[in-house]
């Protein structure tokens, strides 16, 4: 039979506590992480949706403005303040293409939301 080296198990042991104790204290700092990154998620999901509800009542006020011209035989000159809230809305850093709409622009500007506010 081996001996066993009471001095290194204890030591083996102590060695496991001291990496118990680091992973527990990485895995509480994780989870802190994910909490702050899950309320800013919130946070998100509600700024994405007042600006989804936002950019739909200015299409459709924008909308009827153009249906009332047409009706009216007039030509749509003036874009209108939909129009200026949209541009206000990619100014702010926000999307306004339909293709990102309502989501944060983090790489500069985009394509399509500069030819959608081109149009005219």
């Amino acid at each position: 039979m081996e001996k066993v080296d009471k001095k290194e198990v204890f030591q083996s042991v102590a060695n496991m506590e001291e990496h118990l104790s680091h992973f527990y204290r990485e895995l509480v700092q994780l989870k802190q992480r994910v909490s702050e990154l899950l309320e800013e998620n919130h946070q998100l999901q509600i700024e994405n949706a007042h600006l989804r509800r936002r950019l739909e009542q200015l299409l459709e006020a924008w909308e009827e403005e153009k249906r009332k011209e047409t009706k009216h035989g007039k030509k749509l000159i003036d874009i209108g303040e939909g129009y200026d809230n949209l541009a206000r809305l990619y100014q702010e850093g926000f999307h306004i293409c339909h293709v990102h709409y309502g989501s944060v622009r983090t790489e500069g500007d985009c394509l399509f939301c500069l030819s959608f506010l081109n149009k005219k």
